[in-house]
């Protein structure tokens, strides 16, 4: 990793995410549809830019995971965005198993055209098949477990745990591909790697966890100063990163041998907080309504 002068280049591409492309390509010739896991808050950072292209025009669902971080009407609006470009979106959170009712119904809905000529066939009854996707950490592996009514696929929050296809018996009229997690190997915009560390799908090894909490802080006062006020209290030193994370840590008591602040301490609480949080409900990526 290198700290460029106003963001943070990250750059992570396991050797088997390139084995995953090949082998999504490879399973498209048996599978109905496409089931993409992003993370809500960060809709075009947790999307693999590649993937429509990937997929050559099969229906594709996006199910916006951890919905209960977001903020529930900016949710609303990028479910409006996809709808827009023809693609069904539903907020879901997986591990509570909010909103994965609609999931089946949003299958049926993408495939309705195959569906109807299954009946014409006298196919009745005949399984979709849906492959799941997404990158590390945004819940795939929990969708699976949660709407297969079993943990079956395993679970860790550690980026790329998930490595070979698994099929999954949803019931007589759905059937789940999994396929290991998916991500790009360049990050062309500082914004998405750092975003992607923001929320853990970036492994905190690879990463400068102080400059990542000063690049969060900076974002979150420009774009909801109230939730760090609300969490903080008045931070005198808006301006800059650095300052912020030193003054959050002395307010938390968390001072070195001689008296400065640890930042690293601070630094590892700040993206704590952030992600369990509480801080609140945050969306990092909005609908840019101008586009």
């Amino acid at each position: 990793m290198t700290e460029k002068q106003n963001g943070m280049n990250i750059q992570w591409f396991p050797g088997h995410m390139t084995k995953t492309r090949r082998k999504i390509v490879e399973q498209l010739k048996i599978i109905d549809a496409v089931a993409e896991i992003v993370d809500a808050r960060i809709p075009i950072s947790s999307r693999n830019p590649d993937l429509n292209e990937i997929i050559a025009g099969k229906p594709h669902i996006i199910l916006l995971n951890k919905c209960d971080m977001a903020d529930a009407q900016k949710t609303a609006e990028w479910i409006e965005f996809y709808k827009k470009s023809g693609i069904i979106a539903i907020g879901v959170d997986c591990k509570s198993g909010k909103g994965l009712n609609a999931f089946k119904d949003s299958v049926k809905t993408a495939l309705s055209e195959k569906l109807e000529e299954y009946r014409k066939k006298g196919l009745v009854g005949k399984p979709l098949r849906v492959m799941v996707v997404g990158i590390p950490n945004v819940g795939k592996s929990s969708f699976i477990n949660r709407i297969s009514g079993g943990s079956k696929a395993k679970v860790e929050n550690r980026p790329g745990v998930t490595r070979g296809n698994q099929w999954f018996t949803i019931d007589k009229e759905l059937e789940l591909l999994d396929t290991p997690g998916v991500l790009w190997p360049k990050f062309d915009d500082t914004t998405v790697g750092e975003h992607l560390a923001f929320t853990g799908a970036v492994t905190d090894r690879i990463t400068d966890t102080e400059l990542l909490a000063m690049r969060l802080l900076e974002e979150l006062y420009g774009k909801c100063p109230e939730k760090l006020t609300a969490r903080y209290g008045e931070l005198e030193c808006t301006n800059d990163g650095y300052d912020m994370l030193c003054e959050i840590g002395k307010k938390r008591g968390m001072r070195m041998r001689g008296g400065d602040t640890d930042t690293e301490r601070a630094a590892a609480m700040v993206l704590e907080e952030f992600r369990n949080l509480k801080l609140g409900r945050i969306t990092l990526e909005e609908v840019d309504k101008n586009a």
